[in-house]
């Protein structure tokens, strides 16, 4: 669900109108609903509530500082992956208590910040890792939690980029040495070995990756119990899917029903959760602008104002994205098998391809929907241009929440240097 909705023809976000914000901001922009962020926050609450998880958004999905106000205002914590996103969510005021720091490349310096701002706990990847982690803490004289990653060995069949759970891929450790440095505790003296963290992928429409997952992770925590290394907490990550075009996602709802069951045994387990596109994907949208129609003797090509440096996933991943007329025509409008493609010197700069909209023209607008998530984070600079506004509604207000980059941007870190040039 969201609230991107026609009213008499006319695209609106919430209750205003998306030709307004473009008028007033330009385009490309990205438009953010904050009632979409929050609905899909607050079902995720309501359908786990009967095990009070803490729910903490992958930031990682959309860094941008008004929504992670709007979450953490909410009651969400934050799941973070670098230094900079520690300093986004000490800026939005979010409880350290409710902070968990994953990536497999954390440097010396990003753990003892991190440290300092006495963070509920490190998601640990390595052994390397644990020791990192333990030297800081020795340093600054203090005891940090951390949960050890679990590889689960589970393939969710989702895009190769974003599978995060099989052997092959980077992330975790292997259940032998997981169990192996449990039983080792006591060689990490200013660690306490807190929790248990699994994450398998991003955009996930079904459940029995999860529940295979969950189910490993649930045993393993048996078995260290057992051995006398109690766990407080299994964190399930995140990677619910959302709808970008066909796709039949699970509801919060059906998912917690799936999962719930597994923890009738596991009551004085805390639970985590770590979504980010299930929340913050379909709510917002990328607009732009119609520049010219080329037609050639094998294809139509709309070339418009947003690139692959604005929106990469379609490049990236081969992701689908609807494209919405902003103000809509006619149902008997004519329609054109097209490819949308944008100003970068790059043959993979599409938004779209071979797909069937209804007839548009220079200077009308485009709606790229379901950008809410990787879209703005993912965005560049390549072929030197500036990065584009982000603006947020909420009921008939909007407001920018981030300006579109200037020229002066662009240059405002770089020097000549003349003394290599005589």
């Amino acid at each position: 669900m969201h609230f991107f909705h026609y009213k008499k023809n006319r695209l609106h976000c919430e209750s205003v109108p998306v030709a307004q914000i473009a008028e007033a901001v330009g385009t490309p922009c990205y438009i953010y609903s904050l009632e979409t962020v929050l609905d899909h926050y607050k079902k995720l609450v309501k359908a786990f509530e009967s095990l009070d998880p803490l729910i903490c958004f992958s930031t990682k999905a959309n860094s941008n500082l008004t929504l992670l106000k709007t979450l953490t205002r909410a009651g969400a914590g934050l799941d973070i992956v670098s230094g900079g996103e520690l300093v986004r969510a000490q800026k939005v005021g979010c409880d350290p208590k409710k902070i968990v720091y994953a990536s497999v490349g954390k440097t010396p310096g990003e753990i003892r910040e991190a440290i300092r701002s006495k963070i509920l706990m490190f998601n640990v990847e390595s052994m390397a890792e644990l020791e990192a982690i333990n030297r800081a803490a020795c340093q600054l004289k203090t005891r940090q939690k951390i949960a050890i990653r679990l590889n689960p060995d589970v393939t969710p069949g989702t895009h190769h980029y974003i599978t995060t759970g099989s052997r092959q891929n980077k992330f975790g450790l292997d259940f032998e040495t997981a169990y192996k440095l449990f039983m080792e505790s006591y060689r990490y003296p200013y660690l306490t070995f807190a929790g248990v963290h699994i994450h398998i992928g991003s955009q996930i429409t079904d459940s029995r990756p999860f529940i295979e997952a969950v189910s490993k992770a649930l045993r393993f925590i048996d078995s260290v119990s057992y051995a006398g290394n109690p766990v407080e907490y299994l964190n399930i990550g995140g990677g619910l899917g959302i709808v970008y075009s066909k796709e039949k996602p699970q509801t919060a709802e059906a998912f917690a029903s799936k999962l719930m069951p597994l923890f009738r045994s596991n009551r004085r387990l805390k639970l985590i959760l770590e979504p980010g596109r299930f929340i913050v994907g379909n709510a917002g949208i990328l607009v732009t602008r119609m520049l010219f129609e080329k037609r050639t003797r094998e294809k139509i090509f709309w070339i418009v104002d947003a690139g692959m440096n604005d929106l990469i996933r379609p490049a990236f991943y081969g992701a689908h994205h609807e494209i919405w007329p902003v103000n809509r025509l006619s149902k008997t409008t004519r329609r054109e098998k097209v490819d949308l493609v944008g100003p970068i010197c790059e043959s993979g700069d599409f938004l779209a391809k071979e797909r069937l909209l209804a007839r548009a023209r220079p200077g009308d607008l485009l709606a790229v929907m379901s950008c809410g998530a990787y879209g703005f984070v993912m965005s560049s600079n390549y072929n030197s241009r500036p990065r584009v506004p982000e603006v947020a509604v909420r009921g008939r207000r909007f407001e920018v929440v981030r300006r579109r980059e200037k020229m002066s941007d662009l240059l405002a870190a770089e020097r000549i240097a003349t003394g290599l040039l005589s």
